[in-house]
């Protein structure tokens, strides 16, 4: 693969990868009105969805309209929450540029990603989520690595060819 080829092969991943957090980013702050959609959407007749998430996610409805009614405020920590997954797309500006100086970057999202494990095992079930919902948070880490692996292993190629001093043409022999 052309290294040109594997600048745009890397940038792609990126720009999906960056997508996924603006999307997970923008979708925090209409949370009230995401439950209210999703909860009508699972009670629907035609929608196959089991019981236990149909009764989870009414009950989040039920606390998010009720915390936004009496405590708006706390509505400003999902407004955190958002802010910062666009923070994070942000730091990704750096290896879209120059992929093989901000490897780093990349390493450190992988992290973040890996970190998403031990956080879902340990709070979810101090908040009281039932034991179902630890796979579908321990996902987002697990899905979001995919990419950065796949432009790791295109970063390192591409590190390794600009290393790799071009071999001259070879010279005719005098006749």
């Amino acid at each position: 693969m052309t290294p040109q080829a594997r600048l745009r092969r890397i940038r792609y991943w990126l720009v999906f990868f960056v997508i996924g957090l603006v999307l997970s980013g923008v979708t925090a702050f209409p949370l009230v009105t995401e439950l209210r959609w999703v909860d009508g959407l699972l009670r629907e007749d035609w929608v196959p969805a089991p019981a236990a998430l149909v009764d989870f996610i009414g009950t989040v409805r039920t606390g998010a309209e009720t915390a936004d009614r009496d405590f708006p405020f706390l509505a400003y920590g999902t407004d955190w929450l958002a802010f910062a997954h666009l923070v994070i797309a942000m730091a990704f500006y750096g290896p879209l540029r120059d992929p093989v100086r901000n490897l780093w970057v990349i390493h450190w999202g992988m992290l973040c990603c890996v970190a998403v494990v031990p956080l879902a095992l340990i709070a979810a079930p101090l908040r009281g989520l039932p034991w179902w919902w630890i796979p579908i948070d321990i996902s987002f880490g697990l899905f979001g690595i995919v990419p950065l692996l796949i432009v790791r292993r295109h970063i390192l190629a591409l590190a390794a060819a600009e290393a790799t001093p071009a071999v001259p043409a070879p010279t005719p022999a005098p006749a």
